[in-house]
C-alpha cells in the first residue's frame, strides 16, 4: 500500500512531466512558423556529424599506410590529408550554417512569444495590473524570455548534433567492428538514466528560481520608484532587510539548482571513461589476435570519445533546457490569463456623444465578499458639471473607472445617451472621455508627441494656443529644444506640477465629448489652479463633466454635487443647496475653511 506522502509526491511529480509537456508543446507551435530553419538546421547538423565522423576513419587508413619503417605509402597518406582538409571545409561552413540556422529561428520564436506577452500586458483586465506587482510581470517578458532563449539556442545546437553524432558513431563502429561496438552500446543506458534522474529533480528547482527572481525585480522596481519615499522614512534598513531575504532564498534555490545541475557533468564523464576504457581493452585483444588493425584500433578509440562526447554536452543542455522550459512556462502562464471580456460582435461605437449618463442599480466590489459601491443611481443631463466629494475611500474613483469601463459593473448597468456601455465598443467609449488624473503619466518621447497624443494633427497654432492656457508654453520655450525636447521616462525632468499641467494640456487637445477630473489640479499651486479653473470652464461649456475634487472650492460653481460615504449618495445638490442643508457636506466645507471639525 503507498503511504499519503508517496501518492502526494507521485501526483506532483505527474503534474510536473504534465507540465513540461504542455510547455515543450507550445514552445513547438511557435517553432512550427519556422520550419525551414528547423530542416534546414537538421540536414546541416547531419552534414557536419557524418563529415566529423569521416575523418577518424580516414586517420585510421592514414596509419595503416604507415605500417613500418621505410614502408610508408606517401602517395596514399597524402590522398587521404587532401580529403580530410576538404572534409574540414566542408564542416566548418556547414557548422557556420548551422548555427545561423538556429540563431534565426531561436530569437524569432523569442520575438514572437515577447510580442504576445506585450500584447498580452495591453488587453489584461486592470484587475490583473492591480494585483500583481509590476517587476514581477516586467520580469516574465524580459529575464525570463531571455533565460529561455539561450536554453532553447543550447538545446538547437547542441542536443541536434549531439543525437546525430551518437547514432553516426554508432553506424561507424558497427561498420568496423560489432563486437566492440555492442560492448560500447552495453554501458550506454547508464549515461541515460543519469542525466534522467537528475534532470527530474531540476525542474522545479528552475522554476522556484525563476519565480523569486521575479519577487527579487519586483522589490527592486518599486524600491527605485520609491525611492524618496524610502529615504525620507528612513525605512533604508528595513528595505535592505527585506531584500537580503529574498536574496537568500533565491540564492539557496540557485544553489540547490546549480548543485544538482553540476552533478550531471562529473556523473556522465566517469561513464564516459568507462566506456573509453572498456573499448582500449577489447580492442586492444583484438589487434594482438589479428582481427583489427591497428589503424582500424585508432579509429576506434576516436570513435568512442566522439561517441561518449555528446553523452556530456546533451546532459548540459538538459540541465538548461530544464530551465529555460521553466522561464518559458512562466511566460506562457501570462500569455494565457483571461484577457478582458471582449466587445460584443454586434458593438456600436459612437464618434460623438451628447452626453446623457446614466447608472441604474450599480453594484461593484474590488473583492467580492467586500462591498463598495451598492444601489447606485445617477442621471446626469447633457453638458452638466457633476462633482464627486467624500471621504478617502468612499467609491469617488472607483466610479470613475466604471464610467471609463475599467472595471465591469457585478450588477446593473450605465448607459450613455442610452446605449449601455457594454453594448459599445471601449475605444470609442474612451474616446468620449477626456480624462485627468491625479497621478500623471508622461511617455518616453518629445513634449509635442506627449500633449498631442490624442490629438496627433492638431495644428501648431492651436496646440501653442492651448499650451498657452495650461501655462506651459512659457517653460517648453526655456527648454532646448522646445516643444521637441525629449520626455524621460514618466517626465522625472520636470516638477510634479508642470507634468500635471502637461497631462491637462494633453486632455484640452483631444477636445473630448466629456470630461473626468480625478483631483486635476492637485499638483499645482493656487495661483495657476485659479488660471486652471478659467481654462477648464471654458473647456467645460456644454460638456458633461465629473470632477472629483478633495479641494472643495474647485467645485462650487459644479451643477450638482454628489457626496459619497461607503459607496453611497448621502447628498446631492448644488453647493448653496448643500450648505444650507447643514449636513455632512457643510461640515466638510466647513473643516476645510473654517477649521472645524466635521
Amino acid at each position: 500500500m503507498m503511504s499519503n506522502n508517496q501518492k502526494n509526491n507521485s501526483s506532483q511529480n505527474r503534474n510536473k512531466n504534465n507540465n513540461q509537456r504542455e510547455t515543450l508543446k507550445k514552445v513547438f507551435k511557435y517553432i512550427g512558423k519556422y520550419k525551414f530553419y528547423l530542416y534546414a538546421s537538421l540536414v546541416l547538423a547531419v552534414i557536419t556529424v557524418v563529415l566529423t565522423l569521416y575523418v577518424p576513419k580516414l586517420t585510421g587508413e592514414a596509419v595503416d599506410y604507415m605500417i613500418g619503417k621505410g614502408k610508408v605509402d606517401f602517395k596514399g597518406v597524402y590522398k587521404i590529408i587532401t580529403t580530410i582538409l576538404v572534409s574540414i571545409s566542408i564542416t566548418g561552413v556547414a557548422q557556420w550554417l548551422m548555427n545561423l540556422c538556429n540563431n534565426k529561428m531561436t530569437y524569432h520564436v523569442v520575438r514572437d512569444i515577447r510580442n504576445d506577452a506585450f500584447k498580452k500586458i495591453e488587453t489584461l483586465p486592470f484587475k490583473y495590473i492591480d494585483s500583481h506587482p509590476y517587476g514581477e510581470i516586467e520580469s516574465r517578458v524580459i529575464a525570463d524570455a531571455d533565460q529561455f532563449a539561450d536554453g532553447l539556442l543550447m538545446g538547437f545546437t547542441q542536443l541536434f548534433t549531439g543525437v546525430i553524432t551518437i547514432l553516426g558513431t554508432l553506424c561507424f563502429m558497427l561498420s568496423v567492428n560489432p563486437i566492440i561496438t555492442l560492448v560500447v552500446v552495453a554501458i550506454t543506458p547508464l549515461s541515460f538514466f543519469v542525466a534522467g534522474f537528475i534532470s527530474k529533480r531540476t525542474f522545479s528547482m528552475f522554476k522556484k528560481q525563476s519565480e523569486i527572481r521575479g519577487v527579487q525585480t519586483g522589490i527592486i522596481n518599486e524600491m527605485i520608484e520609491g525611492q524618496k519615499v524610502v529615504k525620507a522614512f528612513n525605512r533604508k534598513d528595513i528595505v535592505i532587510a527585506d531584500f537580503d531575504e529574498v536574496n537568500e532564498e533565491l540564492q539557496k534555490v540557485s544553489l540547490r539548482a546549480t548543485f544538482f545541475s553540476s552533478l550531471t557533468n562529473p556523473s556522465t564523464r566517469f561513464i564516459n571513461s568507462l566506456v573509453y576504457t572498456s573499448v582500449g581493452i577489447a580492442g586492444a585483444f583484438a589487434a594482438i589476435s589479428g582481427r583489427l588493425t591497428v589503424g582500424s584500433l585508432s579509429s576506434f578509440l576516436s570513435y568512442a570519445n566522439q561517441y561518449t562526447k555528446p553523452f556530456n554536452e546533451i546532459s548540459g543542455v538538459v540541465t538548461e533546457l530544464q530551465n529555460a522550459i521553466a522561464c518559458a512556462a512562466r511566460v506562457f502562464e501570462l500569455i494565457e490569463e483571461d484577457s478582458e471580456i471582449p466587445d460584443k460582435a454586434d458593438a456600436v461605437e459612437p464618434e460623438k456623444f451628447e452626453g446623457h449618463v446614466e447608472l441604474n442599480d450599480i453594484d461593484f466590489s474590488y473583492v467580492p465578499e467586500q462591498r463598495l459601491i451598492e444601489n447606485f443611481n445617477l442621471k446626469v443631463k447633457p453638458g452638466q458639471n457633476v462633482a464627486i466629494v467624500g471621504p478617502t475611500g468612499c467609491g469617488k474613483t472607483t466610479l470613475i473607472n466604471l464610467l471609463m469601463r475599467f472595471y465591469d459593473v457585478t450588477a446593473g448597468h450605465i448607459s450613455i445617451d442610452g446605449i449601455k456601455i457594454k453594448d459599445m465598443t471601449r475605444h470609442s467609449l474612451r474616446n468620449g472621455y477626456g480624462m485627468v488624473l491625479q497621478e500623471t503619466w508622461l511617455k518616453s518621447g518629445t513634449i509635442r508627441e506627449n500633449i498631442t497624443m490624442g490629438n496627433p494633427d492638431i495644428s501648431e497654432e492651436e496646440m501653442i494656443k492651448i499650451a498657452k492656457i495650461c501655462h506651459i508654453d512659457t517653460f517648453i520655450k526655456r527648454l532646448p529644444d522646445g516643444y521637441d525636447s525629449y520626455v524621460s521616462e514618466n517626465g522625472e525632468d520636470f516638477s510634479q506640477g508642470q507634468r500635471q499641467l502637461l497631462c491637462i494640456a494633453r486632455v484640452m487637445m483631444s477636445k473630448p465629448s466629456m470630461l473626468i477630473l480625478d483631483e486635476a489640479t492637485s499638483s499645482i499651486d493656487t495661483r495657476t489652479e485659479l488660471k486652471i479653473q478659467e481654462a477648464f470652464d471654458k473647456l467645460m461649456e456644454g460638456r458633461t463633466s465629473f470632477i472629483v475634487a478633495h479641494r472643495l472650492s474647485t467645485i462650487r460653481n459644479a451643477d450638482i454635487i454628489l457626496v459619497m460615504k461607503d459607496g453611497h449618495i448621502i447628498e446631492k445638490g448644488n453647493h448653496k443647496a448643500l450648505m444650507e442643508a447643514k449636513g455632512f457636506y457643510y461640515n466638510l466645507y466647513q473643516s476645510q475653511f473654517m477649521g472645524r471639525s466635521i
